[in-house]
C-alpha cells in the first residue's frame, strides 16, 4: 500500500527528528536544562527567535518542574505550528487571471526546474491547462528536463537556442498563454547566484519585457530553496528579495536533510508564503504545505491537539 503523504512526510523529516532526539530527555526544568535545550533548538536549525520563544514558554509554564520527552515533543509541535499557520498557503493560480503567470528562481541545484515539472503535473490533474517556459537557457540539462517532464505530463514547453534570451522565451510564453487560455504559465530561470549582477540583469529584463503584454505580470515570483542548505537559504531569501519581489517559497530535498527546522527559521525571519514542501524525486512528493502535518513530522508525532493521522490522504488545501 503506498504511504500516505503524512507519513512520507513524516518519513521524509525523520533525519530532522533525529537531530532534535536530545532535546526529547526527560528532565528536570532548571535554568542550566533551558538553555541546554535553547542550544540544541538553535543547533536544529529552528533559529535564536523560535528557540527563545519555546524556552521562554516552557520557563513560565514549567520552571522547576519534571517533564517528559512526550511533554517537551507536544509543547514543540504546538510551538512550531503556532509559528507556521500564518505562512501556511499552498499556492493557487487565480482564475481571474489567464493566465496566471509565475516566475521560479533560485540558485542552481535547488531543484527548481524539477519542481516546476511537478506543479505541471499537480495543476494539470486538476484539468488546469499549464505551460512551461525552458527560461533557464544557461543549462542545456534544464531545458532538457522541463522536456522529458513536458512529454509525461502532456504540458506544453516553450524552448529555445541554448544561451538564448530568456526574455523572449517568457514573452513568447505569455503570449501564446493568452492565446490559447492557459490558466498558468510557469517560467524557469537561470540561478547563477555567483554572477549576481548579470542574474538581477536577466531577471528585471524578464519582467521588463512580459510587462509590456501585461503589465501585471509576473502575479507571483516563488523562490525555490533546497532544506539541505540550512541556514544558508536564508541567505538565499535575502538576496533574492533584493532582486526580484519573491511573494512565495517552496523548499525541496526535505528527505535528504537533517535541517527540516530550516522552515520554522524561514517562516519566523520573513513571513513569507511557504506554497509547498518537497520529500523526494517522484511529483507526489512535492504537496501543499500543512503546518500541522510539518510540526508534527518535525518532532515524530502523529497527533496534534485531538488531531491524528487518519486525514492524511485527504485533498490538499487549497
Amino acid at each position: 500500500m503506498a504511504l500516505g503523504f503524512f507519513s512520507r512526510l513524516k518519513q521524509g523529516l525523520s533525519r530532522s527528528t533525529q537531530k532534535l532526539s536530545a532535546v526529547f530527555t526527560k528532565r528536570k526544568l532548571d535554568e542550566a536544562a533551558l538553555q541546554e535545550l535553547e542550544d540544541q533548538l538553535i543547533a536544529a536549525d529552528l533559529g535564536p527567535a523560535v528557540a527563545g520563544r519555546i524556552i521562554e514558554s516552557f520557563r513560565a509554564s514549567r520552571f522547576g518542574t519534571e517533564v517528559t520527552d512526550e511533554e517537551i515533543r507536544t509543547t514543540l509541535a504546538d510551538e512550531i505550528a503556532r509559528v507556521l499557520e500564518p505562512v501556511a498557503i499552498p499556492f493557487e493560480p487565480n482564475p481571474e487571471l489567464k493566465p496566471h503567470v509565475v516566475l521560479m528562481v533560485g540558485v542552481n541545484g535547488t531543484g527548481k526546474t524539477t519542481t516546476i515539472g511537478k506543479m505541471a503535473r499537480y495543476f494539470g490533474e486538476q484539468g488546469k491547462k499549464v505551460i512551461m517556459v525552458a527560461g533557464d537557457t544557461f543549462r542545456a540539462a534544464a531545458v532538457e528536463q522541463l522536456q522529458i517532464w513536458g512529454e509525461r505530463t502532456g504540458t506544453q514547453v516553450i524552448a529555445g537556442k541554448p544561451g538564448g534570451d530568456a526574455a523572449g522565451l517568457a514573452f513568447e510564453g505569455l503570449k501564446r498563454g493568452k492565446a490559447e487560455g492557459a490558466d498558468l504559465v510557469l517560467i524557469d530561470t537561470a540561478g547563477r547566484l555567483h554572477n549576481k549582477g548579470a542574474l538581477m540583469e536577466e531577471l528585471a529584463k524578464i519582467i521588463r519585457v512580459m510587462k509590456k503584454f501585461d503589465e501585471t505580470a509576473p502575479h507571483s515570483v516563488i523562490l525555490v530553496l533546497d532544506a539541505t542548505t540550512g541556514q544558508n537559504a536564508i541567505e538565499q531569501v535575502r538576496v533574492f528579495r533584493e532582486l526580484v519581489n519573491v511573494t512565495g517559497l517552496i523548499v525541496t530535498k526535505l528527505d535528504g536533510s537533517a535541517r527540516g527546522g530550516i522552515v520554522v527559521a524561514l517562516a519566523d525571519t520573513f513571513k513569507l508564503p511557504v506554497h509547498a514542501v518537497g520529500v523526494g524525486e517522484k511529483a507526489e512528493d512535492l504537496r501543499p504545505f500543512s503546518a500541522r502535518d510539518f510540526a508534527l513530522g518535525l518532532v515524530g508525532r502523529t497527533e496534534l491537539s485531538g488531531l491524528t493521522e487518519a486525514g492524511e490522504d485527504a485533498p490538499p488545501a487549497s
